[in-house]
């Protein structure tokens, strides 16, 4: 059954507005290690017209007006606009949802989002609308993460759940993109009439004192794992805890956990 686009688009609205007071010092550790990466693959430069989509606290936009760009944020949660337009005023911000976005045809050089796309219930339409904002040979990119064979965070939180826990107990319902893979997100673009389709495999370190920082991080900075991880039954919770301490032992160190995290850059040009 394929998810309802109104119930994944509410489910994600409300948890992203939840996480908006805490996702800088939370999940954002994560995904802004990887926004150079983004730009570049997006050849964001001085005076570029750049728009970043489901732009949560506005970190890309703001990196992208720091190489010169002209740049905005664009978001359908209310509460990461409130975080973006107080923690980076001179970057414009506006209301909207990727899938129909608020600008007239050819109004941007560069389209980007970092780990959004994925989380739009529909990302080909996302992938069409941001085709019509950019102008012929403006590029788009985007960030997907890696699956969680590859991508050791994820991994441990979803084992522990399966040992310990419950997978099924989230009432989330079905995640509507499939952005997946790297193949998925190159025929994606390709059907939204993007050319000069790249992806590239991007490693970072994500640090955290223990397994239980690791877990407060997820639950405190997003909305599908955050809601996995509050349904758990709280009995259960130290047994996950507990077997996401052993299990990262391979990654420890003095400080704390150095977990390796994974993701993918794809990207495209509108000819």
């Amino acid at each position: 059954m394929s998810a309802d686009p109104e119930a994944v688009r509410e489910f994600e609205r409300s948890g992203w507005n939840r996480a908006a007071a805490t996702y800088e010092e939370s999940f954002a550790t994560a995904t802004r290690q990887f926004i150079p990466a983004l730009l570049d693959a997006a050849a964001v430069g001085p005076g570029m017209r750049v728009l970043d989509v489901c732009c949560g606290p506005g970190f890309v936009a703001a990196a992208a007006a720091t190489r010169g760009a002209s740049a905005t944020g664009v978001d359908f949660s209310p509460a990461m606009l409130a975080v973006a337009e107080a923690r980076h005023p001179q970057v414009p911000f506006d209301p909207g949802d990727a899938e129909t976005l608020p600008y007239p045809p050819a109004s941007f050089d560069a389209v980007v989002s970092n780990f959004g796309v994925h989380h739009v219930p529909r990302p080909g339409m996302a992938l069409g609308s941001a085709h019509a904002v950019l102008r012929p040979g403006g590029r788009i990119a985007f960030t997907i993460w890696a699956a969680p064979a590859d991508n050791v965070a994820w991994k441990l939180m979803f084992d522990a759940v399966e040992r310990f826990g419950d997978p099924a107990a989230s009432q989330a319902p079905p995640p509507g993109g499939g952005f997946r893979t790297p193949d998925i997100c190159m025929d994606a673009l390709r059907e939204a009439g993007f050319a000069d389709i790249r992806t590239r495999r991007l490693d970072a370190t994500w640090r955290h004192r223990d397994g239980r920082a690791l877990v407060a991080a997820l639950q405190a900075g997003t909305a599908r794992m955050a809601a996995l991880i509050s349904a758990q039954d709280p009995a259960a919770l130290p047994a996950i805890i507990a077997d996401i301490n052993a299990r990262s032992a391979p990654y420890r160190d003095e400080v704390g956990i150095a977990v390796p995290i994974a993701a993918f850059v794809a990207s495209g040009m509108k000819v």
